[in-house]
C-alpha cells in the first residue's frame, strides 16, 4: 500500500510532484491526476512543491517506549585472537566523554575465547565495568552469537547509549544487534556529542555522497546505537593503576545451534592499512593517471608508509578504493600526511585534517590544501616527490 496521500478534487495534473519524486513513483493517470504506486517512501519530498497542496503524509504513530529506566554507556571492544582492536579503545575514550557528561557509568562488553586480560584492558582504557562473556564458541567472531548476547545484555542492563567501531565487523554486529532491539542505528559517525537539554545523542555523519553532514537524534528508542569510523577519535591513555567491576555473563549458543561455521581466514596479499599507517603519501587528480602514482608509491616506501588518494583519483579509476582517504573513504590521523596534486576538498580534508603534520605539494598556490597544511611546497610533483625520495633515501642510510 503506498504511503502518499492524494487528494483527486485538488490535485491540477501540473506534474510537478512526478518531477522531483526521487524513486519515481508518481505518475498521472489517464484523466491527469497525480497516482503513486507501492515504491513511495514517504520521504516527503514531493510535499513542498504541490502549489494546492493536493499531497499529504498521514501522521506515523509513535510506538510510546519508558525510557526512564535506561541509563550508562556501552562500547563493544572487538578482538582478534585475543588482540583488542586499537578502534575499540578508541570508541573507550569517547565513551568516557560521553558517560562523564550524562553522569553515568561506561561499560565495555568482550566476547571471545581466553579474553579475560582484555577484559583487564578495558578498564585500563577507562570502563567502570566489563560484561566478559568467554566460551569456544565465542573464538571467532560470527553474527548469531555474538549478536544473541550482546541483545540479551542490552535487554537485561538497559544501556541509553551503545556505541561500537565501524570495522566491517562493528558495522556487521551493530545492524544485527539494532533490527533485534527495533532501535534506531547511525552508520559511520564522525562526530557523537550529547545534547545537554533532553540527553539525547547527537550523531553526525556524511550523507549524500559528503556533500552535507547530517545529524541525527533517536528520540523514541533504545539504546541510541552508533558505529564510529577508525581515527575520528583519539585513543585514551592507558591507566594500569584503574580499577573496574568484571562481570561474566552469558548463556552461551551452543555450537550446533550457529548455523555457519569458520573454515580459515586468508589474509589478503598487499592488504591495505591506511587506519593504522604512522606515515601516509596520497596522490589525487594531479598526479594525471595510474602511472603518476608510482612515485607516490616509492615515496611511501621509502618512509615506511601507506598509499593514499583522493576520491577523484578513486573515481576516475586510477586507484582502489582501498586507498581513499575522505568523508566517504578512510579517515585517517597519520602523524606524517603527504598530500601529492591533491587540491584539498572539504570532503577529502575532513578525513585527513587531524594528522599530526601535514605537508602539500601542489602547482597552484591558491589550492585550499595550503590552508590546513602545516608545510606546503608549490612546485610540479613529479619534480618534487622524486627530490623528497633521494633526500630521504641519504637521511635513512646515513642514520639520520
Amino acid at each position: 500500500m503506498a504511503l502518499l496521500e492524494i487528494n483527486r478534487d485538488e490535485c491540477t495534473g501540473c506534474g510537478l510532484c512526478i518531477d522531483v519524486c526521487p524513486f519515481g513513483s508518481l505518475s498521472l493517470d489517464d484523466e491527469d491526476i497525480a497516482v503513486v504506486d507501492e515504491t513511495c517512501t514517504a520521504c516527503g519530498a514531493c510535499l513542498p512543491e504541490c502549489p494546492v497542496e493536493a499531497l499529504s503524509l498521514p501522521e506515523k504513530e509513535v510506538e510510546e517506549v519508558d525510557l526512564s529506566g535506561y541509563r550508562g554507556v556501552w562500547f563493544w571492544v572487538e578482538q582478534f585472537r585475543g588482540q583488542a582492536s586499537s578502534i575499540s579503545w578508541e570508541m573507550a575514550g569517547k565513551g568516557r566523554e560521553l558517560a562523564d557528561e550524562l553522569g553515568t557509568t561506561l561499560t565495555a562488553c568482550v566476547l571471545g575465547q581466553d579474553v579475560e586480560h582484555i577484559a583487564q584492558e578495558a578498564i585500563c582504557y577507562g570502563a567502570d565495568r566489563v560484561f566478559l562473556v568467554d566460551a569456544p564458541t565465542l573464538g571467532v567472531y560470527r553474527t548469531d552469537p555474538y549478536a544473541a548476547i550482546l541483545v540479551g545484555l542490552v535487554q537485561k542492563y538497559r544501556p541509553e547509549v551503545f556505541i561500537l567501531g565501524a570495522s566491517s565487523r562493528g558495522r556487521d554486529l551493530a545492524g544485527s544487534v539494532a533490527t533485534k532491539l527495533r532501535t534506531g542505528l547511525t552508520a559511520d559517525c564522525t562526530g557523537l556529542t550529547i545534547d545537554p537539554e533532553t540527553r539525547l545523542l547527537r550523531q553526525t555523519r556524511p550523507a549524500f555522497g559528503g556533500n552535507i553532514m547530517a545529524t541525527i537524534i533517536c528520540p523514541h528508542h533504545r539504546p541510541q546505537m552508533a558505529t564510529v569510523r577508525h581515527r575520528v577519535f583519539e585513543m585514551p591513555e592507558i591507566v594500569p593503576s584503574r580499577q573496574g567491576q568484571v562481570v561474566r555473563e552469558g548463556p552461551v549458543m551452543d555450537e550446533d545451534e550457529i548455523a555457519s561455521k569458520v573454515v580459515d581466514f586468508i589474509t589478503q596479499e598487499g592488504e591495505v592499512n591506511l587506519a593504522d599507517a604512522k606515515v601516509i603519501v596520497s596522490g589525487g587528480r594531479g598526479v594525471g593517471g595510474p602511472e603518476g602514482f608510482a612515485p607516490i608509491r616509492e615515496l611511501a616506501e621509502v618512509l615506511g608508509g601507506a598509499m593514499g588518494s583522493s576520491r577523484a583519483a578513486v573515481d576516475a579509476g586510477w586507484i582502489p578504493y582501498a586507498h581513499q582517504v575522505g568523508q566517504t573513504g578512510r579517515t585517517v590521523r597519520p602523524d606524517l600526511y603527504i598530500a601529492c596534486g591533491i587540491s584539498g576538498a572539504i570532503q577529502h580534508l575532513a578525513g585527513m585534517k587531524t594528522s599530526g603534520c601535514i605537508v602539500a605539494i601542489n602547482a597552484d598556490p591558491e589550492a585550499p590544501i595550503f590552508q590546513v597544511a602545516h608545510y606546503g611546497i608549490v612546485g610540479d610533483l613529479f619534480e618534487v616527490v622524486p627530490a623528497l625520495i633521494e633526500q630521504f633515501r641519504q637521511k635513512l642510510q646515513a642514520g639520520g
